[in-house]
């Protein structure tokens, strides 16, 4: 009897507590602002490691390929920008001196 009033306590404290905590809102993702490559070149990498800088080089996108980067919203690290390659439609990581061109298509 002992055991299955301790359950019933145990069941019931999680069940309080997971009613009590508030469900936690989530954001729209970003849509990426159109953007293009204004460097002759730009090396884009699947990822940004804080530790070792860019990992897993994926391409290497050229002058004028159409991007996307929504300044202010998605994020940039040691210049390393999370950009959108609409080609293929993946995401990775150019350094944001490389994209310009903002809204321009």
């Amino acid at each position: 009897m002992k055991k299955r009033l301790r359950a019933a306590i145990v069941v019931g404290s999680v069940l309080a507590a997971t009613i009590a905590v508030p469900s936690v809102a989530h954001a729209d993702p970003t849509v990426p602002t159109h953007a293009v490559i204004v460097c002759e070149s730009a090396s884009f990498y699947d990822n940004y490691d804080s530790a070792s800088g860019p990992v897993g080089l994926k391409r290497t996108l050229g002058y004028g390929n159409k991007v996307g980067h929504t300044r202010g919203a998605h994020p940039v690290y040691n210049g390393w920008a999370a950009t959108f390659d609409f080609g293929p439609n993946d995401w990775g990581f150019v350094r944001i001196e490389c994209l310009g061109g903002f809204g321009s298509w």
